[in-house]
């Protein structure tokens, strides 16, 4: 059995959709709304299933099944990432549309939460396909998306050159220049300073007011992170040069320990344009082991449910950060509540994304663009804010912070939708 199928077996087969209904209720319940919210909520507003036909390379032509789901425009245009992915559903791109809300209420944007999706593997495609897909996909939802309406970026194995692509799309079927219509750009094209590293330094910020809030140094911490393609990296480098102890990191076909740490720059160097570097070693662990390895901090910065209940009680972690979208079940949420360890929602501790892209569209509108430092300065002031209101609601309401985060990510949505006479309580 290969590394590639016991991460697939690591990660386990849950509606993601109806993991993020399960705990929206439950927040909707502590915080004291009518069920009439939830019910509003629970799904997104607009949803379209596309077929995408392209030719390719050999001349045959392929049909390739596309999504983008609109969850909630009650307080601006909805945004939210493309991701390009063989394991892409119609569930999880409804679902991680709901948490780009809750991400956007927590974070005091002005927009609703989007999300889109091509089932995929891009491995298998070569450029000139790739370009024809990215472009296949605007010309499919171009009547639905823009920059007043709903504004992509890019997502797991999406970059700024498919971005660049959608962007120029986009901009033959308006007939105009519209750089704010996507974000993720090349700078070239209007994309702002610091937004490829903004997730990782999200979660590093998060993780840095977490160890000051629970006393605990970063010099010496122990860190695993699974998954090493563009936020596991940055973030991996980040915590190396602040004097942390990477200890672990995986990638999609294996994993790799050092209780004294590895050596980061020496891997980032090695690792191919997919976050592989695992394969150029003859003994590597399971995603599943490395996973399960002794650290202070465990940061899944890769695919969804990969911890859950049946290995959340092997784990030897005091804080678990939530870098991807999902990666904790409920069931193991709450076995990680009876076991002390913290949890760092994704909708908080990941937000730092949707924040610079946030910048990156406010650049556009305004034709005046930021220096790397003022996008950083502005981005840690947003996550310091965020992650301390949600502890503030956390403690208001005697809930962990996964549940304190939703309740902090509803209240600005639901107030919008009541104001708009979508809604009443």
């Amino acid at each position: 059995m290969t590394n590639k199928t016991k991460l697939m077996e690591t990660r386990q087969t849950d509606n993601p959709l109806q993991e993020f209904q399960d705990i929206l209720k439950e927040a909707v319940q502590v915080s004291g709304y009518p069920d009439s919210v939830y019910q509003f909520l629970k799904v997104p507003m607009r949803f379209l299933e596309v077929s995408i036909s392209i030719q390719m390379d050999n001349g045959e032509t392929r049909m390739f099944q596309g999504y983008r789901a609109q969850h909630n425009d009650a307080t601006g245009p909805t945004k939210g990432g493309i991701r390009f992915h063989p394991e892409v559903t119609a569930e999880e791109v409804k679902a991680l549309a709901g948490w780009m809300s809750l991400k956007c209420g927590i974070t005091d944007l002005p927009y609703g939460g989007a999300k889109g999706g091509i089932v995929c593997d891009t491995r298998l495609l070569s450029s000139s396909e790739l370009e024809r897909l990215s472009r296949g996909y605007v010309r499919a939802v171009s009547q639905i998306v823009g920059p007043t309406k709903d504004i992509p970026a890019p997502d797991m194995y999406t970059n700024s050159q498919i971005m660049a692509w959608m962007l120029d799309e986009y901009d033959h079927i308006r007939e105009f220049d519209s750089p704010g219509f996507i974000t993720g750009k090349p700078l070239t094209l209007g994309g702002s300073k610091g937004r490829e590293t903004a997730t990782s330094k999200g979660v590093l910020y998060t993780l840095q007011m977490v160890c000051e809030l629970e006393r605990i140094p970063i010099q010496g911490l122990r860190v695993i992170i699974q998954g090493f393609g563009n936020v596991g990296s940055h973030l991996a480098l980040y915590l190396h040069e602040l004097g942390a102890k990477v200890v672990g990191i995986a990638d999609e076909y294996g994993g790799l320990y050092d209780p004294d740490g590895l050596d980061i720059p020496y891997l980032l160097e090695k690792r191919n344009s997919f976050g592989v570097v695992s394969n150029l070693f003859k003994e590597s662990l399971s995603n599943s082991d490395i996973l399960e390895k002794e650290c202070d901090v465990l940061i899944p910065a890769a695919i969804s449910g990969v911890v859950h209940k049946e290995n959340v009680e092997r784990l030897q972690c005091k804080i678990v950060i939530e870098a991807a979208n999902g990666p904790t079940t409920k069931e193991a949420i709450k076995l990680l509540d009876e076991k002390g360890i913290i949890l760092v929602p994704d909708i908080l501790a990941n937000s730092g994304g949707v924040i610079v892209s946030y910048f990156e569209w406010c650049q556009n509108n305004q034709g005046y663009y930021w220096s790397e430092e003022l996008v950083d300065e502005r981005l840690k002031e947003k996550m310091a804010e965020s992650f301390l209101n949600v502890h503030h609601t956390s403690q208001k309401f005697s809930v962990n912070l996964k549940v304190a985060a939703y309740i902090e990510g509803i209240r600005k949505i639901a107030e919008a939708s009541r104001l708009r006479g979508w809604i009443r309580y």
